[in-house]
């Protein structure tokens, strides 16, 4: 009579006693220990300059700027300047959401003007499903002109029960009309709750007024950031990924990526974790 267990049955328990120390390890570190710990976020900010390379005359390459996205898998994508149905850009292309598809992501646009039959403005492409989605304009001032610009914010949910807004902006060349851009996309995203991130193309440097005041209700996620255009020998900071001052938020790292070929602007990539 075989007093011992066979192979098999020895294997089977080792088996069962592995599942049941992982059941305990769990338990022990349940869902809300796990929901309290950092995630790390991806944010890439990128004025795409409607997916047309300086360097190759007036044609429209999307797949040039979903490379550059899709290197870097970040999980949010702040974009300016992109085209909806445009002549120049072609109609029956929407540069979000084609940027949507070949990245994988989800995507939201928001019309700053009308332009050549179609829309010009800014998106938004999240990894994480949007539960949300808001728009408003930024108006200018009609004295001294300018071009209408808008913002473009989605509500996502990262981490389990971790809500967070995340927006995109371009604001407009004159500083007078900044500054009352700026101040409305304060005073809005003052009376949210949520955590904020705001990526955007500012048309300000960092010893402006304009970022200046922002920096009363955001952190940016570099002090100092490195130069974003042009591309080639850049020598100017204007991209900035920010935060605000009361969120969750910490800034990590942030990169500027040297990429000379799809876009007049380096794309800003910056890690934040969030508590």
């Amino acid at each position: 009579m075989e007093l011992y267990p066979s192979q098999s049955l020895m294997k089977l328990i080792n088996s069962l006693l592995f599942l049941l120390l992982s059941f305990v390890v769990y338990a022990h570190e349940g869902p809300s220990d796990v929901a309290k710990k950092a995630k790390s976020l991806k944010v890439m900010t990128y004025n795409i300059h409607h997916c047309n390379p300086p360097s190759a005359g007036s044609k429209i390459d999307v797949e040039a700027i979903a490379r550059v996205i899709t290197a870097e898998k970040p999980d949010f994508v702040a974009l300016q300047e992109v085209d909806v149905n445009t002549e120049r850009s072609g109609k029956g292309l929407n540069q979000a959401k084609e940027l949507a598809r070949l990245t994988g992501m989800h995507f939201f646009f928001s019309k700053a003007i009308d332009h050549q039959g179609g829309d010009y403005g800014v998106a938004v492409l999240s990894r994480f499903p949007i539960l949300d989605s808001t728009r408003f304009i930024l108006p200018i001032d009609p004295a001294i002109g300018g071009e209408t610009r808008t913002i473009a914010a989605v509500t996502v949910e990262p981490t389990k029960g971790k809500r967070i807004i995340f927006a995109s902006t371009h604001l407009d060349l004159k500083e007078p009309n900044r500054l009352t851009q700026a101040e409305l996309i304060i005073r809005h995203f003052n009376g949210q709750r949520l955590p904020v991130i705001l990526g955007g193309d500012f048309n300000a440097q960092a010893d402006s007024k304009v970022i200046q005041l922002f920096d009363q209700t955001f952190v940016r996620s570099c002090q100092p950031c490195a130069p974003t255009i042009p591309v080639k020998n850049p020598n100017r900071a204007i991209d900035f990924v920010m935060y605000k001052q009361d969120s969750s938020l910490r800034s990590v790292s942030t990169n500027v990526i040297d990429e000379q070929y799809a876009s007049d602007h380096l794309p800003v990539v910056v890690e934040l974790k969030l508590n």
